[in-house]
């Protein structure tokens, strides 16, 4: 297993930021916040996130993969999406490995700006859709679907 990598400060800033904007109803970007339960408080804990549409299905990965908001979507199973002033009960499912590589190969096309962070953590060699499938196995990704209960 790989090492848990941290967010540097300089990007908590940014997620702050981001967050901020979007609950003062002003979103930009592929950007969404993400709102889970705790695993061990229940309190709902809030990150952005850049979903990829693939066959018209939203899924979301991330160059961080301890970090808590997918630790809490594993433990969860489910969330919130919001995007400005909308927001959307979303159950989130893990893909086995074997189904990742089809959406990793999306991101970089979907979301160039998102390449440097899977690079910088080593995840990638390159922001080429090939190396990104390559990460199938390091990268956890997470199919979004609406919630029905």
């Amino acid at each position: 297993m790989t090492a848990r990598r941290r967010i540097s400060p300089r990007h908590r800033v940014r997620n702050k930021a981001v967050v901020l904007l979007h609950r003062l109803g002003l979103p930009f970007g592929p950007m969404y916040l993400l709102t889970v339960p705790g695993r061990r408080s229940g309190l709902p804990r809030t990150n952005p996130v850049a979903p990829v549409v693939v066959d018209g299905v939203r899924h979301l990965l991330q160059a961080y993969p301890e970090s808590d908001w997918v630790r809490n979507a594993r433990a969860a199973g489910h969330g919130t999406l919001t995007r400005g002033r909308r927001s959307q009960r979303v159950d989130l499912v893990e893909l086995p490995v074997a189904e990742r590589g089809r959406v990793l190969r999306e991101f970089p096309r979907q979301v160039p700006r998102g390449v440097g962070a899977f690079v910088r953590n080593g995840l990638v060699e390159s922001g080429s859709p090939e190396h990104f499938e390559a990460a199938a196995e390091r990268c956890p990704v997470f199919r979004v679907t609406p919630r029905t209960s």
